[in-house]
């Protein structure tokens, strides 16, 4: 197991020459401890750091933005990206859609498109544009649709001051949902997508995590974790089903010259129920993820010496309660204690930063249960404390 660069940092942490605050940045051990759905503390100082991810830009009319440097760009505006795209048909064939001055635009009666690569939970970013020449009407103006996983349509529609069913106009999921608003700009400008997507998680057939998609049309929102059942559909309610765990990004030929740009996608973690780590685990998954944590803080432990080896071992405790670090924690305090009496009077107030921190990692092990309160090494401690009135605010 790879052990973050903060554990080490935590567990080599110098000891305070001060009385323990609950903020402060070495404090045994912060927040309240792991319990059954939770592997992590609060403010578990253990817990992997977000990746860092430079934002990009936002787009104008005139020109798209730049995406955030980890998404993964499907189209860019040139030719070498429509390489990335193939026709909707099987045997797969290139697509007949056409790059026009940077756009990725629909050859009416082509047949949809879809991408090569496959993908499932993503933040996605598409821009499009409806022709500025307005023919037709309803469903008949500037028709074609985002297909996430090739199943589920989010519609693109002109809807700027076209009247069609609800659930069919821009934004809407398709057959499913309506847009909250219709927040388009006229026909001709550059609209933009973003989309957070979850699919349905099912197991053993039965699902376990509804899907659910989020739709902002040019930063508004209009889609708010709308429940997905199923892909949705013409004139067919969307009836429950199991979704694959990857699927492509497709977009529809509805004979339209639509086009589109700036189309990229960020994948999104794994959810608790697919072996993720963030928010309410099973208690299995719980105890495996906290044993796998004290593994880690035990090796690291064992390169270390003296306190801040004693203070890994204790610290891996509220993970997992391993009798042979109980074991071993015990007998390493004993020895800490007994080197205490050993110091001469004059010279014990220098070791009072230490007998705060270790009275702090006893305290916070009492509370999360993992020892009794009377822990002889506690009662020690509390007694030098009280004793040399360390207790006292001064």
């Amino acid at each position: 197991m790879k052990i973050p660069l903060a554990l080490a940092a935590i567990c080599i942490a110098p000891l305070f020459s001060s009385s323990l605050k609950a903020e402060s940045t070495g404090s045994p051990f912060y927040g309240d401890a792991p319990d059954a759905n939770h592997p992590w503390a609060v403010h578990d100082r253990n817990r992997p750091q977000p990746a860092v991810v430079t934002p990009g830009t936002f787009s104008t009319q005139e020109q798209p933005g730049k995406p955030p440097s980890d998404a993964v760009i499907l189209f860019d505006g040139t030719e070498a990206s429509l390489l990335k795209w193939a026709a909707d048909k099987q045997p797969a064939e290139p697509t007949k859609w056409i790059v026009k001055e940077g756009a990725l635009q629909c050859v009416p009666g082509s047949g949809y498109i879809r991408t090569k690569e496959e993908f499932g939970d993503c933040q996605l970013h598409v821009e499009w544009a409806e022709p500025a020449d307005i023919t037709g009407e309803s469903q008949g103006r500037g028709n074609s649709g985002v297909f996430l996983m090739g199943m589920t349509e989010v519609q693109v529609l002109d809807s700027y001051k076209n009247s069609t069913y609800a659930d069919g106009s821009a934004g809407s999921v398709y057959g499913v949902n309506p847009p909250m608003v219709n927040s388009l700009r006229p026909p001709g400008e550059w609209q933009s997508y973003d989309i957070v997507f979850r699919r349905p998680i099912y197991k053993d057939g039965k699902e376990v995590e509804p899907g659910t998609v989020t739709v902002m049309i040019n930063g508004v929102l209009v889609q708010d974790h709308t429940p997905l059942e199923g892909g949705g559909g013409h004139k067919s309610r969307s009836k429950a089903r199991p979704f694959p765990e990857k699927g492509p990004l497709k977009l529809q030929d509805h004979g339209n010259p639509v086009k589109y740009r700036n189309i990229w996608y960020r994948s999104l973690p794994a959810r608790a129920v697919e072996g993720g780590t963030n928010g309410y685990l099973t208690e299995e998954a719980t105890m495996a993820k906290r044993k796998e944590i004290a593994a880690g803080i035990r090796s690291d432990a064992a390169k270390l010496e003296g306190n801040a080896k004693l203070l890994c071992l204790m610290e891996s405790l509220y993970y997992e309660k391993n009798e042979a670090t109980l074991k071993q924690s015990e007998q390493l305090l004993d020895q800490f204690v007994a080197n205490l009496k050993q110091v001469p009077a004059d010279k014990l107030e220098s070791k009072k930063g230490e007998v705060l921190q270790f009275r702090g990692a006893l305290q916070y092990l009492a509370k999360a249960e993992v020892i009794p309160g009377t822990y002889p090494a506690a009662v020690e401690i509390a007694k030098m404390i009280k004793a040399n009135e360390w207790d006292k605010k001064k």
